[in-house]
């Protein structure tokens, strides 16, 4: 196996700043964030309530008029002081004789605690005041004019305005910072993309592969821009299109593509966006999303993953309290199809869950179209190959149909991964552009994981696994339906400790003789360990467990059991509590299941039995140089009598590559003398 440079690079290494030059790229200014004014106004607003007029440093005892003139002829205090605003004095208690006054230290009194009553006239606060001076107590009067009563009813008020405006401030910060307040929680967060700067910049031009799903969003956006062509047939506008298809096969894309397209105001949102802590909001959402629509109409509006508030109703125990997602799928059918015409406002969907949702959204007069989008097969691969290919900087030894072979399942985000990988993995080895083996490595990462060669394994263990690998790619290779092999590894990679990589057959129906040999390998990894080692190990966990759930399938699903023939127990209905059979069908199944899988594991050990020279070659092999490839099997157990569906297509491929290049030749005129400083090309 050749070594990759050791002398590898960071993926990001820091930039150079030291002469201060950040290229013609202004420093961002910092935005100013109101959220700290909040703050500081909250703090202002608590230290007011909390303290109140600080003024006296202490308690404030409120007495009657003859325990006040008792106080002040004491000598108690030093300082009286009159409000003439409200008639009430005050004095103000010294330090020695505050226990004598309140009967606790200045701990809990603090510092300056006051004495506070009514009067009935200044002369009488005077004539006080006067006989404690002439007493040899020394006491001041002073008069002032305050607003108590005002503050008294400001302080009464606070905490009322600052709860106030702490609601209103999470409101609005709840409410996505749309600045409308309370009223703004119900409006709908949809983005609006139309013609011009506010476009999402993607065509149908960037959507590869899925011809038919593009061909079905192509004509909503023809019927939108000459809608004469199919109303002059009789023809109506679809109310609504659900794209239906697994995660990462361009359901969103393809919704982008739309809004790049059209000439009419597209509204997009997903479907959690409806969803609120309130009681009413997702309702009043979607009211407002399908009156700004039909303000805008004709207009189309894109709901993503729908899953989320278009479950099926009625499947769960109630609860007795108002389900929030129901009340807001109710506004939706009602909006889509109610009593009120919406006449020019087109609903798309996007879903990987159809089976979930809710039948009243599915029927016709709502989402009329269900537009399936599928995996790519291996021409859709290349075409979206070919996209996300070309910012990439390619080597001279890359062969697109041969990526295209190499990445079977793969959906256009797992392409677009695989492109991505590729290009940091040549960069991460200091390639000048991204070989074939930089993809091939990529893809190995996104199937397996990451290598782990630092793993230590002994050499018992590196062993047994070399025989379990062999089992897999030996049976594979012997049955007539197995998958086949592109190369075999005892490498270490995520979670494995090896892995083998197939080619499998891409069949629209699948054949039970198909299933009982994939079975047949899947088990022929634990057989090996069995056979050569007389032990079992641990490393077959992920065969069995995909061996177990595919015998199953074979059993309840699809009808291929001898006892059970022709029978289906398959339910979508993801709330149902109990088994579509009973308790003796259930034990028909199991003894059906371990049926299948020992009648394989015995028919995987004699495949070993029958072919064991050459299954212990590869053993070895793979313990010598850690991988394996298609040649390397093909030395040994000698080419396959049986031609894969693969190797069908890649003739074809080639055969047809062929005739146009025949038919170009014939096509070109007679080949003249080359000038000067032409070399001529050498016809094949």
């Amino acid at each position: 196996m050749t070594k990759k440079n050791k002398n590898k690079t960071p993926l990001f290494s820091k930039p150079n700043t030291t002469n201060g030059n950040l290229g013609n790229k202004k420093p961002k200014k910092t935005s100013f964030n109101l959220s700290w004014v909040y703050i500081v106004i909250i703090g202002i607003l608590a230290y007011m309530l909390f303290t109140g007029d600080s003024s006296s440093g202490g308690i404030d005892k409120e007495v009657s008029f003859t325990d006040f003139q008792r106080y002040v002829m004491r000598g108690y205090t030093n300082k009286v002081v009159a409000n003439t605003s409200d008639n009430t004095v005050s004095l103000i208690i010294k330090p020695d004789s505050i226990r004598t006054v309140f009967g606790m230290g200045t701990d809990r009194t603090g510092k300056e605690p006051t004495i506070t009553t009514n009067f009935a006239n200044t002369e009488s606060i005077e004539a006080l005041v006067s006989a404690a001076n002439q007493n040899g107590k020394s006491v001041s009067l002073t008069y002032k004019k305050g607003n108590g009563m005002l503050w008294n009813l400001l302080m009464s008020i606070l905490p009322i305005v600052v709860l106030v405006f702490l609601w209103v401030f999470v409101l609005r910060r709840m409410g996505g910072g749309m600045g409308s307040g309370i009223m703004g929680v119900g409006k709908s967060r949809a983005k609006l993309f139309e013609k011009g700067e506010n476009s999402t910049g993607i065509t149908f031009k960037d959507v590869a592969g899925q011809e038919s799903a593009k061909q079905e969003v192509q004509e909503i956006v023809e019927f939108l821009k000459n809608p004469q062509k199919y109303t002059n047939l009789g023809g109506k506008i679809p109310k609504g299109a659900l794209l239906v298809g697994p995660p990462g096969t361009g359901k969103t894309l393809l919704a982008k593509a739309v809004a790049g397209e059209a000439d009419v105001p597209f509204f997009s949102l997903a479907g959690s966006d409806f969803v609120e802590m309130f009681v009413g909001v997702g309702a009043s959402r979607v009211r407002d999303l399908f009156r700004q629509a039909k303000e805008k109409a004709p207009s189309i509006i894109f709901i993503d993953e729908i899953d989320a508030i278009g479950r099926a109703r009625g499947g769960r125990v109630a609860t007795g309290a108002n389900d929030e997602r129901e009340s807001t799928l109710n506004q939706l059918l009602t909006e889509m199809d109610g009593f009120d015409t919406n006449s020019g406002v087109i609903i798309m969907a996007a879903t990987n869950r159809v089976e979930i949702l809710d039948k009243a959204l599915l029927r016709a007069g709502r989402f009329d179209r269900q537009i399936h989008v599928d995996l790519p097969d291996m021409k859709e691969r290349r075409a979206i190959f070919e996209v996300h290919l070309k910012p990439i900087k390619l080597g001279g030894d890359i062969d697109i149909d041969f990526l295209a072979r190499q990445t079977p399942g793969f959906s256009g985000a797992d392409i677009a991964n695989v492109c991505n990988e590729a290009a940091l993995i040549a960069a991460r080895y200091d390639h000048g552009a991204v070989l074939k083996q930089d993809f091939l490595d990529a893809v190995d990462r996104i199937i397996g994981g990451l290598e782990k060669k630092s793993k230590v394994m002994t050499a018992e263990e590196k062993h047994a696994i070399a025989l379990h690998e062999a089992g897999h790619a030996s049976v594979s290779w012997l049955t007539r339906y197995g998958n086949p092999l592109v190369k075999v590894t005892i490498v270490p990679r995520g979670q494995a400790l090896g892995a083998a990589w197939y080619l499998p057959e891409e069949r629209s129906i699948t054949l039970r003789e198909q299933m009982l040999d994939e079975l047949c390998s899947l088990l022929a990894g634990r057989a090996a360990e069995e056979l050569f080692t007389g032990h079992i190990s641990t490393g077959a966990l992920n065969d069995i467990e995909r061996a177990t759930k595919m015998a199953f399938s074979m059993v309840a699903y699809y009808g291929m059991s001898e006892k059970l023939p022709n029978l289906c127990y398959y339910t979508n209905d993801e709330y149902a509590f109990t088994k579509p059979y009973g308790e003796e069908t259930a034990a028909l199944i199991d003894n059906e299941v371990k049926r299948l899988v020992n009648e394989q594991y015995e028919r995987a050990k004699q495949i070993l039995r029958d072919n064991q020279t050459g299954h212990n070659t590869l053993a070895a092999l793979l313990e010598e140089r850690e991988v394996v490839f298609t040649e390397d099997v093909e030395r040994i157990f000698g080419k396959r009598p049986w031609i894969s569906r693969a190797d069908e297509l890649m003739k074809e491929d080639e055969a047809d590559e062929k005739k146009d290049s025949d038919t170009s030749e014939s096509e070109q005129p007679a080949p003249t003398q080359p000038t000067s400083g032409d070399e001529a090309t050498p016809q094949p």
